[in-house]
């Protein structure tokens, strides 16, 4: 086994010994089976190289206290992704092979899980591609199913503390396209405006919503949460945002755990001193404090630049406090992948 500073993971890719593939051939899944090959072997003419006919998840491992690894709201995972699949006509994953192949995965590769207290977490990556010999414009006849996993710490620089946000001037995705799926398209078309809001020392930018740019929507690679100061907790709401998974933990943990107002709505930017705390979230980020967002020439600070928010740090304490085993869970929140 490589030596791994657990202290001191960063959100790279590392090759660990085991992956899950599966081919969907002729109507029907293979069974699938764990491999040492981190190469896929796939036609030049395959739908997902030319036409992006793909979609993927992100998920975690969490080594609890006592040495046991959790899954964490797994099954809303493999949902979305036949969502994600759905929509691009793919061939759906049924639930409980996709479950099963993470489980796999993870006790495969226990040893590469970040030990309880170092703050890493192993992260799967489940990917859906359309392959096989094709050039038109239609779905793929093959598709492979793959989940490989790697040890991660934080996905923002310095883990829980604010970092600041620039608003982009890009759409994320097209107000009836596939924003609110997880494909590759959607974060290829972020990779510029990402670059350019670093190049600007800021921790990543802000999609407005792309049929008015009044209100906002995504935080690059994440999801958007305001904390007024009537202690409501806000999400945007719109047909082209990602559902977290992540993003829905928190509602309903800031409702029935922290007794917040919980709401689903519109976040304009006209109203950002409505909020006393705010922040991106999602199963990377987990949760990371925006300290502060640029808008033109406007620069709007929450709680504080330099101190995560008391109310921030609240949520950030249950989640985790669940995902690691140390708080209760709401039912069927957390699945054992090695006891």
């Amino acid at each position: 086994m490589t030596q791994i500073d657990w202290d001191n993971l960063g959100f790279s890719y590392i090759k660990t010994p085991f992956r899950y593939i599966s081919h969907w051939k002729n109507g029907s899944w293979d069974e699938g089976r764990l491999t040492e090959d981190n190469q896929l072997h796939i036609s030049e003419g395959s739908p997902a190289l030319h036409y992006g006919q793909q979609c993927f998840e992100g998920l975690k491992a969490y080594r609890c206290k006592d040495g046991s690894i959790n899954l964490f709201r797994v099954q809303e995972n493999a949902k979305r992704m036949n969502r994600s699949a759905s929509r691009l006509m793919m061939a759906n994953v049924p639930e409980e092979k996709f479950v099963d192949a993470v489980k796999q995965v993870v006790t495969a590769n226990k040893d590469y899980v970040p030990p309880y207290g170092s703050g890493g977490t192993l992260y799967l990556r489940p990917l859906l591609i359309g392959v096989g010999d094709s050039i038109g414009v239609q779905p793929a006849d093959e598709y492979i199913f793959t989940v490989f996993c790697m040890p991660v710490g934080a996905y923002f620089k310095g883990g829980l503390k604010p970092t600041n946000f620039i608003i982009s001037d890009y759409d994320r995705a097209a107000p009836q396209g596939t924003g609110a799926v997880k494909v590759g398209g959607n974060y290829a078309a972020s990779i510029l405006p990402g670059e350019d809001a670093k190049a600007r020392s800021f921790s990543d930018c802000i999609y407005l919503d792309p049929a008015t740019h009044t209100k906002i929507e995504e935080v690059g690679s994440a999801n958007f949460f305001g904390i007024t100061y009537d202690d409501e907790f806000i999400t945007p709401i719109s047909p082209s945002i990602l559902p977290s998974i992540t993003k829905y933990s928190l509602l309903y943990l800031a409702e029935n755990r922290l007794g917040l107002k919980a709401i689903e709505g519109d976040v304009y930017l006209s109203e950002l001193d409505r909020y006393k705390e705010a922040g991106a979230c999602g199963t990377a980020a987990v949760i990371s404090p925006i300290g502060g967002i640029q808008y033109g020439d406007t620069f709007h600070v929450f709680h504080s630049e330099t101190e995560v928010g008391p109310i921030t740090k609240k949520l950030y304490d249950e989640l985790t406090g669940i995902q690691f085993g140390d708080v209760a869970a709401p039912e069927g929140w957390i699945m054992k992948a090695v006891q």
